[in-house]
């Protein structure tokens, strides 16, 4: 391989194609982990909001949909930068990167192979960060302004006592069999003694939910019951039998958009001048641009001795990666309470790109002896 140089492009075509499949594979496999973790956590979250009545079963799975493109811009970048320490890492076990560093191959032909995956998971980073996650934030906050809005009686569960809105506390036996009507149904009222407005407790054999199209007024209809009234301190209790009792709940209202800056689009950020704006826009434009600081950094940690084991360089790794989003966060948080209000962020990544340089620098040297 050495006496033709012609073979060598095809050689090195080969090898970016085994490479790049090899940090693919493995940063695939440890995305898959990592997202699990995180998206088991936060369900576990939801589905405890979900036996409280916070909101509707029904829309879980849209709250983990749109959570996503925050968990992957977060999960990447260290899913990419493990991907490479594990599968370079192996190489250099197997003694593979030995036999291509004696073909020609070198630490910078090497990291020049790892850019074009790094492109690849730069690009999709910065579309959940830039475009998808405060996408996704804004509808999810949307989603649970509007249940929290509408009192909506599908939040019932049977069996519970669970809080109603306004004071209400409601309990239903079960649904009938199309789901439609509620039975056995109890509902408490929460009065006020400043204003001589008793404690009412409404029981019906059944009830169901209706929705006047013209007002946008949510009622809960019930049937066959009977309603009572009782101030706390007076011995005396008012009594209502009916055949149909209906009580509002509410209307629904159109939800103003949060003026967070995490729900804002990433062109508003740019446009505005307000501390917390131009700090979570350098959140997002920085985080594709520390693929490429991680995957700089990554390739030349990768190196390790057969004797050393592929894990050795992982701990210390690791805790580089830990030390860079923790000095990032702080600089978010920095230029948020208009501490950095020029510098920004931006020296952060400076430092660790001269830190992978470096790193970079002594892995060419070493290969050179």
């Amino acid at each position: 391989m050495h006496g033709n140089t012609q073979d060598w492009p095809e050689t090195a075509l080969i090898l970016f194609r085994y490479l790049t499949r090899e940090v693919l594979l493995t940063m695939s496999a440890v995305a898959g982990i990592l997202l699990l973790v995180i998206m088991g956590g936060r369900f576990i979250r939801y589905f405890a909001d979900v036996a409280e009545g916070e909101f509707p079963l029904t829309v879980l799975g849209s709250l983990m949909l749109f959570h996503m493109p925050g968990f992957m811009e977060l999960v990447l970048p260290l899913a990419f930068f493990l991907g490479i320490l594990l599968a370079y890492g192996q190489l250099y076990m197997n003694s593979e990167i030995t036999v291509m560093v004696a073909c020609g191959m070198s630490p910078v032909r090497l990291l020049q192979i790892t850019l074009l995956p790094s492109l690849v998971v730069a690009v999709l980073v910065g579309i959940c960060s830039i475009w998808l996650t405060p996408w996704g934030s804004m509808e999810t906050e949307d989603i649970i302004q509007e249940q929290q809005s509408r009192l909506d009686t599908s939040v019932l569960a049977p069996g519970r006592f669970q809080d109603f809105g306004q004071g209400r506390t409601a309990y239903i036996s079960g649904y009938s069999d199309d789901g439609t009507q509620m039975q056995n149904v109890f509902v408490h009222e929460l009065g006020n003694r400043s204003d001589d407005i008793p404690n009412y407790v409404t029981r019906a054999k059944q009830g169901h939910q209706e929705i006047r199209d013209k007002t946008a007024s949510r009622f809960l209809v019930l049937e066959d019951g009977d309603r009572f009234g009782v101030t706390p301190g007076e011995h005396k209790a008012e009594h209502l039998g009916f055949d149909r009792y209906t009580i509002r709940l509410g209307r629904s209202r159109v939800q103003n958009a949060p003026d967070d800056a995490e729900y804002q689009t990433t062109a508003a950020l740019w446009q505005s001048a307000d501390p917390e704006a131009r700090a979570q826009w350098q959140w997002r434009m920085g985080l594709p641009l520390m693929v490429f600081v991680l995957g700089l950094m990554a390739q030349p940690l990768s190196r390790v001795n057969p004797r050393q084991g592929r894990f050795a360089k992982l701990l210390p790794a690791i805790f580089l990666y830990v030390t860079y989003l923790s000095l990032l966060l702080a600089g978010v948080d920095a230029v948020g309470s208009g501490s950095l209000p020029l510098v920004g962020v931006w020296p952060v990544h400076a430092a660790f790109i001269a830190l992978g340089l470096g790193l970079l620098w002594h892995s060419q040297r070493k290969g050179m002896r």
